[in-house]
């Protein structure tokens, strides 16, 4: 018998058959359903625990850490460096690298060369702050004579001959029209004296005829005088009309590749490297304190390295003595109890416990 129907009537077969159907699809997607929520509530459960697992990693690495126990990374160690004194390695403050590109040789950096240059120019500027140029001259015409004379001889010999020089020609006009023969017996103690009597004569007529008799005060007009170059052009710029220069004479040189400020030898590419590495300003002062160090301490075939002050800046330190006795002994001048060049130094000079050079023929 079938059962009964909503309306009272009997379900047929097919009707028995099809409800049975329906329940097991609706139970399918309800276990479905729930069989998803609990996926979800177990990947929730793992991703939390998963959370604590990592934290707990943390911790215990930060634990570690503090206890000195994680393994760090180790820096590689720095290069053993050699400190120089305190004095010499003070850091210049307020100066710049040149403008100028400089190629320094080596592995110096050209902010390292400009600074140890500088540095090198103020130590020497407490040594000697009373340099000056070492030829007696009272106005520019006698500098420009002076100068012109000091080539391959010493400013001594030349301070102690151009006394009597200008006492019988004083002045262009007069140099201008003197016997050779006269004034080469005055020059003879200052070597090549036939050549230089040419020389003072020659650029005496030009200053006469192209200048009215005064010295010219630019470079482009001094160069054109005979026997006058760069470097005694600069020589008179410098100290006869306050107009910077550097001076490359031989001292000068030989300094400035020791020091390994440069690398070149030709005086012209001299001057343009070395001026590179300091203001325009300082250039007539670094002329004179490098000077006056190469020809008091720093000598050509035995430097008195032992009482060089500025010895812990100078790549070349140990070419010469190193004892400091026996340093001391090589100092010229001032430095070694001798006089100076000048016959008439400054009064500076003098102030600093300077003595003036004897007189041609004196002593």
């Amino acid at each position: 018998m079938g059962e009964q129907g909503p309306d009272g009537g009997r379900k047929t077969a097919k009707q028995n058959k099809t409800e049975p159907v329906k329940k097991t699809a609706s139970a399918k997607k309800a276990a479905s359903k729930a069989g998803a929520s609990k996926a979800g509530a177990s990947k929730a459960s793992g991703t939390k625990a998963s959370a604590s697992k990592a934290s707990g990693s943390k911790t215990s690495a930060a634990k570690k850490a503090a206890k000195g126990g994680a393994a760090v990374k180790k820096a590689p160690a720095a290069k053993k460096v050699a400190v120089a004194p305190k004095k010499a390695t003070a850091r210049l403050k307020g100066t710049a690298p040149a403008k100028a590109v400089v190629h320094p040789p080596g592995d110096e950096s050209p902010t390292a060369l400009v600074r140890r240059a500088r540095r090198i120019n103020r130590e020497l500027a407490e040594v000697f702050p009373y340099a000056h140029p070492e030829l007696d001259f009272e106005n520019p015409f006698q500098l420009v004579v002076a100068t012109v004379l000091s080539a391959q001889t010493t400013d001594l010999r030349v301070n102690q001959t151009t006394p009597s020089l200008f006492a019988k020609y004083p002045t262009p006009e007069d140099l201008a029209a003197a016997n050779p023969e006269e004034v080469e017996e005055i020059l003879r103690p200052c070597g090549f004296f036939r050549a230089k009597t040419k020389s003072v004569i020659g650029l005496s007529k030009a200053l006469v005829e192209d200048f009215g008799g005064e010295v010219p005060g630019r470079l482009e007009d001094l160069v054109k005088l005979p026997g006058v170059g760069r470097k005694t052009a600069f020589v008179v710029l410098g100290n006869a009309f306050g107009r910077p220069g550097i001076t490359v004479d031989t001292h000068f040189q030989r300094l400035v590749r020791r020091w390994r400020w440069t690398g070149e030898s030709d005086p012209d590419k001299i001057e343009a490297a070395v001026g590179a590495l300091f203001p325009k300003s300082d250039w007539t002062d670094l002329s004179h304190h490098v000077i006056w160090h190469g020809r008091r301490i720093c000598h050509a075939r035995k430097p008195a390295c032992g009482a060089c002050p500025i010895a812990p800046l100078c790549p070349a330190y140990g070419e010469g003595e190193t004892d400091p006795e026996k340093a001391k002994k090589l100092l010229k001048y001032e430095k070694g109890g001798f006089p100076g060049q000048r016959l008439k130094p400054p009064q500076a000079y003098l102030d600093a416990g300077g003595t003036p050079a004897p007189p041609l023929g004196a002593g």
